[in-house]
């Protein structure tokens, strides 16, 4: 009976800290949320790492002419550039980048974000400050750029830019819009129950930047998406 006294007290001292993971609907379980995140990554390097393994089957076919091979070699070196930019960006976006409480270079970050985005369907125009930042800050702006990566699905120019505690990525582009269901995780009215490895970085976007004492933001500003997160 004293064993389950102490394990129930030890419960309640947790949950007044926490809340009950069990009951809390603001939250999903740190065991869900790490699973999607997982998931997320996965779905941003499957690609390129597929395509990697295709341009090696097609390069090792001794049926293959030499230019077939030649150009299997150059999918292969293109794909590989690709799938090592995305896991950069997510080591930073995702993962811990780290010890808690590191600084992180902006300029460092928009180099990470220069090769995630590419050059082909969205611009980058990275106007943040050559400077050292809070881990946690860094991780929510590369966050917040998929934000706005996602409201411009045909593509066009993100800006990004850092001043005092308030970071700024904007999106414009043809048909610039937030989706209703990344709204609603971000307003806190999404059924977290349903949420998926896409949905999953806008709710964590929240958790972010919720630790670094910041608000979290997305709305249209004219034709463009403005995400902001500015000091609660």
């Amino acid at each position: 009976m004293q064993k389950f006294l102490r394990g129930f007290a030890k419960r309640n001292h947790y949950e007044s800290l926490y809340g009950d993971p069990m009951t809390d609907a603001s939250r999903i379980s740190d065991l869900d949320l790490a699973a999607l995140l997982c998931s997320r990554v996965c779905h941003d390097v499957i690609s390129p790492v597929g395509a990697i393994a295709n341009g090696l089957e097609l390069f090792d076919d001794p049926e293959m002419d030499e230019e077939t091979k030649a150009t299997a070699m150059d999918m292969i070196r293109s794909s590989a550039r690709t799938a090592g930019a995305k896991l950069k960006f997510c080591r930073i976006a995702f993962g811990a980048a780290g010890t808690a409480g590191a600084l992180i270079d902006l300029s460092e970050a928009g180099e990470v974000a220069r090769g995630f985005v590419g050059e082909e369907k969205v611009k980058l125009d990275w106007q943040a400050p050559r400077e050292n930042r809070p881990k946690q800050q860094v991780k929510l702006l590369l966050n917040m750029l998929l934000l706005a990566i996602a409201g411009i699905p045909r593509g066009g120019v993100v800006t990004v830019a850092a001043e005092g505690d308030t970071l700024t990525v904007r999106a414009a582009g043809e048909r610039a819009k937030i989706s209703e269901p990344l709204a609603e995780v971000l307003a806190g009215t999404a059924d977290l129950s349903l949420l998926d490895a896409r949905l999953v970085q806008p709710y964590y976007s929240k958790q972010l930047a919720a630790s670094a004492g910041l608000k979290l933001t997305m709305a249209m500003s004219g034709d463009d998406v403005l995400v902001q997160a500015q000091a609660a």
